[in-house]
């Protein structure tokens, strides 16, 4: 029986594989971390060490409030600084007090110590640095999400924590960034537990707007949770692990395929969903995320193996739409004879 199992496993999946790569954007589409159409130009100039388009960009994001937007533009532009800065050294040295420039450099200051082996002692030398970006801010919840990120690896005690969250939530009540700050405190990697987490996410994303990516908290902190769960142990937790997956799937569903406002979330809810062998609702999830991989989560390392995140993407899907396709059953309609009972069968 096993054998014959395995038999029509192999049928199903040559059969149907073709089918359920459809709505599947080809691997040489996909692109990793791909820039939106605003980010994209500011990028190019700094290639060529201009930083005017950036400033302008960000210059933008904060007179229109655009808090999401400004978040992913502030920490994709101190990546790109991260291995060529001399366009941030540029913007600095023409105007050392713009809140932009001083908000991208305290950024990636913040990045480089982190990778630090004296990761503490390197983040208390950013005080004053985080201190004048914060104080600028009278508006932006950015800089308070970089301090919630900074007191973090300072080892900040909890009412030091709590009282930046407070700052960052005055000044956007559902800003995602500063969500994901605070979820990072409360896992059991640092400061608190898999159930702070999960109920601090989920009555966060209860509390959030139907379109807000904080919608989508609980399956951060679902992924957090498999990250640390052998597989044997997880049927205990699957209830909420499934329910933050589905929470998720609802968020997903009211964008467009695609697009690449919700790329991010996407991907990491097609971690979870093939973590938990959801592999229909997976594929259906690749196919939404359409071209736009993201470092995060395939570039998470597993064990003390770093992985290419785009490769590990590619490879990922392909078992997805090998495992939707063995199980999509042999005989369906309009796919020729289909034996007794079927179509053109007795």
């Amino acid at each position: 029986m096993a054998f014959l199992r395995a038999l029509i496993g192999a049928v199903r999946s040559a059969r149907h594989t073709p089918r359920s790569a459809a709505g599947l954007v080809p691997d040489d589409d996909v692109l990793l971390d791909a820039p939106d159409g605003r980010l994209a130009p500011a990028l190019v100039a700094a290639a060529l060490a201009d930083p005017e388009p950036a400033a302008k960009l960000l210059a933008t994001t904060r007179d229109a409030a655009e808090w999401e937007d400004r978040d992913r533009y502030v920490t994709r532009l101190a990546t790109f600084a991260y291995n060529r800065g001399d366009w941030l050294a540029h913007w600095l040295a023409a105007a050392p007090h713009d809140p932009d420039a001083l908000l991208v450099s305290a950024q990636l200051a913040v990045r480089r110590a982190w990778e630090s082996p004296a990761r503490a002692e390197r983040l208390r030398e950013l005080d004053p640095l985080i201190r004048t970006v914060t104080e600028e801010a009278p508006h932006d919840p950015v800089p308070w999400r970089l301090a919630l990120d900074h007191a973090r690896g300072e080892h900040a005690g909890h009412a030091v924590f709590e009282t930046l969250w407070e700052q960052a939530v005055r000044r956007s009540p559902h800003h995602y960034g500063s969500h994901v700050a605070a979820l990072k405190y409360l896992s059991a990697q640092w400061y608190g537990s898999h159930r702070a987490a999960f109920d601090f996410a989920e009555q966060a994303a209860d509390d959030a707007a139907p379109d807000s990516l904080v919608r989508a908290l609980p399956v951060r902190a679902a992924y957090d949770r498999l990250r640390s769960l052998p597989r044997p142990e997880r049927s205990a937790a699957a209830a909420r692990l499934d329910g933050a997956a589905d929470r998720a799937l609802a968020l997903s569903a009211a964008f467009p395929a695609g697009d690449p406002w919700p790329a991010e979330v996407r991907n990491l809810l097609a971690y979870v969903l093939v973590e938990r062998e959801r592999w229909t609702d997976a594929l259906d999830e690749f196919r939404r995320i359409g071209p736009h991989a993201t470092s995060f989560p395939w570039g998470a390392p597993r064990g003390a193996v770093q992985e290419d995140p785009l490769r590990r993407f590619l490879a990922v899907r392909d078992v997805v739409r090998a495992e939707s396709a063995g199980r999509t059953p042999l005989w369906r309609p309009g796919y020729g004879r289909a034996g007794r009972g079927g179509p053109g069968g007795h």
